[in-house]
């Protein structure tokens, strides 16, 4: 094959590069797959049979593409590769010497389900099942934390839960019962198998050293997404040989909260001095003036591996610096923009929003229900329709209406002592119906609650009380505010795994809910939304004339003609709390707008609205993003005062 003909001059250095250690720094739109299959396939001409030739990836999808290019490419069979995520490598090699570190090779596979429902036992066996103590999903997040970081359990434990009142003892009674348990079943979650791989191939150098042997070249993607222990098995398997190719893009590492290591990837040259380093710079993806825009936010970044992306399309627009007033002119002009790009020949599902976090959208998904807009959510779920939201809401609905038994239901289900059964005998009692305004009602209600319940239901009855006295009925977001302040912050520690950031998100429709005039004007466009989030979730399968509505780490990997960037601003991107978790270190939250502006292909907006709403319905003022404020003004188009 001649590898010049089909690859560029970087990715053919890549692909045949001379065996040794070897990084390979692909930017972004650069080739990066295009490169790992060629040189496969390259390693396979020069006679390297299949089965010595490890690929690692973060998907199987990504494996199995991968190796059905590279069967394309070689002309013949790949069923020999050993190909894969790092969980399926190390399943591969546990099943076969499971014994050594005490299990069977039989062992069991913790799915995510199933995780759930062993951790449920393991508080139910301690008799701590109480919905004060932290729910399971909590508890799996600090193991998972805990393997992932490969840091102490109880170091996590006290981090976690800071400045609440729960007990931590209790917490790691729990999390110890829950591994010991999996031992006694014999059963391995996905963390384990990851540990439990490395501790096999640490402690039997018999069983490395035929891996280490058995593997000739090891090729891992996406390297700057690994973690502590990804990393020390890909150190530990290519040991020997030290053929070791890994691709990745440290200005795309965005995953540090989920474990991901990014010094793996920027020590890769002080692990392996005598590395040799491949850079790709040049871009199939995006307009020249986009590329100049990417290349401009993350030259601030200092600890990083320069890299300039270089164009290969023909001219287009410069992209656009839109500074308008607020969130509601914001989406309106998300609203205009997108008739423009479909008037120039766009479809839909070419268009995506993106965002730094998922209630920058609330207005917009408001506009875009108003419109009778179609669009899909690769984030998550839609907004107004995340437990959290939908927990905070249950009140004022309650208090607007007094037949709502699914809002009683729901408010009702957040006390410790009332399930499903208990609540339905809750409401038979009240006849069917709760008027939260009454104050007989709410005597009654009180009367018959469970003991364990009271006492976390007196916040709640007093905001209820207040409800006609201050007016309460005019300010939605003050019912909530003490809604959180009284019982709902605590609730969250214990109910969510990401209860920060559901907290914010409280936080964010608090400040959303101050520019309705009372609770039944809010709730109505929150239903009008919901409503039509219904409708299109039934036609989605059929209709691909959907707008992609993203946050920026859904979006990785993804690209599309015209991108439009909402909430530019210092505080919203970057984030204020992801700087202030980072104790101001903004690199990551630069990554992630290079992120952002690298899926453009053609049409790149940038929106930075000026105001935003404080909690008593007045505004005050946003300054512009640092990273907006740092591309230099003649790359971009300034438009301001659209509205």
């Amino acid at each position: 094959m001649d590898f010049r003909k089909v690859l560029n001059q970087e990715q053919y250095n890549a692909a045949t590069a001379p065996d040794g250690p070897i990084l390979v720094l692909a930017a972004a739109g650069t080739g990066k797959t295009r490169t790992l299959v060629y040189r496969v396939a390259y390693l396979v001409e020069e006679g390297i049979s299949p089965d010595r030739i490890l690929l690692l990836t973060f998907t199987n999808r990504a494996a199995n593409e991968m190796l059905e290019r590279a069967r394309t490419v070689i002309g013949s069979e790949t069923g020999g590769f050993w190909a894969g995520t790092f969980h399926h490598m190390c399943n591969r090699m546990l099943r076969r010497y499971a014994t050594k570190i005490a299990f069977k090779s039989d062992y069991a596979i913790l799915d995510r389900d199933d995780s759930r429902s062993l951790m449920r036992n393991c508080i139910r066996d301690l008799g701590f099942q109480s919905k004060d103590f932290p729910k399971r999903d909590v508890l799996l997040a600090i193991v998972g934390s805990a393997a992932n970081t490969q840091t102490d359990e109880e170091e996590v434990v006290e981090n976690w839960f800071d400045d609440t009142s729960v007990n931590l003892k209790d917490v790691l009674k729990v999390v110890d019962r829950y591994r010991h348990r999996k031992f006694e079943m014999g059963a391995m979650d996905f963390d384990d198998m990851l540990i439990n791989c490395l501790q096999l191939l640490e402690t039997h150098e018999k069983v490395a050293d035929q891996y280490r042997e058995q593997f000739q070249h090891v090729l891992v993607d996406e390297y700057q997404d690994t973690n502590i222990i990804q990393s020390k098995l890909v150190d530990l398997i290519a040991g020997k040989h030290r053929n070791l190719l890994v691709v990745g893009d440290d200005f795309q590492s965005i995953y540090a909260w989920r474990g991901a290591n990014f010094r793996n990837i920027m020590t890769f040259p002080e692990r392996y001095p005598d590395c040799r380093k491949y850079i790709l710079e040049t871009n199939y993806r995006s307009v020249p003036e986009v590329l100049s825009v990417a290349n401009a936010c993350i030259a601030g970044n200092p600890d990083q591996f320069q890299k300039v992306l270089r164009p290969t399309r023909e001219s287009g627009v410069k992209p656009r610096v839109v500074r308008l007033r607020d969130g509601e002119t914001q989406a309106q002009y998300v609203l205009e923009r997108i008739r423009m790009l479909k008037r120039d020949g766009y479809v839909a599902n070419d268009i995506a929003v993106l965002y730094r976090a998922h209630f920058h959208a609330m207005e917009l998904q408001i506009a875009l229900a108003r419109e009778g807009m179609s669009y899909s959510i690769t984030s998550g779920v839609r907004f107004f329709e995340q437990a959290h939201i939908k927990d905070v809401s249950s009140i004022l609905k309650v208090m607007e209406a007094p037949h709502d038994e699914l809002a009683f239901d729901r408010l009702l289900q957040l006390l410790p002592g009332v399930g499903v059964k208990t609540v339905e005998k809750l409401w038979q009692k009240m006849g069917g119906q709760f008027d939260a305004q009454d104050a007989a009602d709410r005597d009654k209600l009180m009367g018959i609650l469970p003991k364990a319940a009271f006492e976390k239901w007196k916040p709640i009855n007093d905001i209820m009380a207040a409800y006609q006295n201050d007016n309460l009925s005019e300010d939605p977001g003050e019912v909530v505010h003490r809604l959180v302040s009284g019982f709902y912050d605590q609730y969250a520690v214990n109910a969510f795994e990401n209860s920060t950031r559901r907290l914010d998100d409280i936080e964010e429709f608090i400040l959303f809910s101050s520019k309705y005039e009372n609770v039944k004007q809010m709730l109505a466009d929150v239903a009008l939304l919901t409503n039509v989030d219904t409708q299109y979730e039934k036609q989605a399968s059929g209709d691909k004339d959907l707008l992609n509505l993203s946050t920026i780490h859904q979006a990785k990997g993804l690209e599309w003609g015209a991108v439009i960037i909402i909430w530019a601003c210092e505080g919203m991107f970057p984030s204020g709390r992801a700087l202030e978790d980072g104790d101001g270190d903004d690199s990551e939250e630069r990554r992630l707008f290079y992120v952002a502006v690298t899926r453009a292909k053609d049409d790149l907006s940038i929106i930075v609205p000026e105001v935003r709403r404080s909690r008593d319905g007045g505004v005050f003022y946003c300054s512009p993003s640092r990273f907006v404020e740092e591309i230099p003004d003649e790359l971009v188009q300034d438009v301001r005062n659209y509205f």
